[in-house]
């Protein structure tokens, strides 16, 4: 594992973490991740994140089966954001059960 150093420092020790499809390029959602979150996802290979409304860990689609299996990941030039490049595990990522988070027009 690289030395990787994002920096926390901000949000409360929160980054953002962008999913998107390793394949298609398609953002499926946003979460946000401390440091313990981007530990986990780096030893595993399966996303986690921090949960800001339940002050938890959590692995992303544990209790739905969808799962989030890390294909690459990049940070931003401030080293405040994570990009996850990722290979979906199940049908959906939103919950309520469309693939992506992302598809209401504005």
């Amino acid at each position: 594992m690289k030395n990787i150093v994002i920096n926390f420092k901000k949000d409360k020790g929160l980054v953002p973490a962008i999913i998107q499809d390793y394949k298609s390029g398609e953002v499926l959602m946003l979460g946000f991740m401390n440091s313990e979150a981007l530990k986990k996802t780096l030893e595993s290979r399966w996303v986690y994140f921090w949960s800001r409304s339940r002050s938890k860990l959590w692995m992303k689609g544990v209790k739905s089966g969808n799962k989030l299996k890390v294909k690459k990941i990049l940070m931003d030039c401030d080293a405040d954001t994570i990009l996850i490049k990722a290979e979906l595990a199940g049908t959906s990522v939103c919950h309520t059960g469309s693939k992506t988070c992302f598809k209401e027009v504005i």
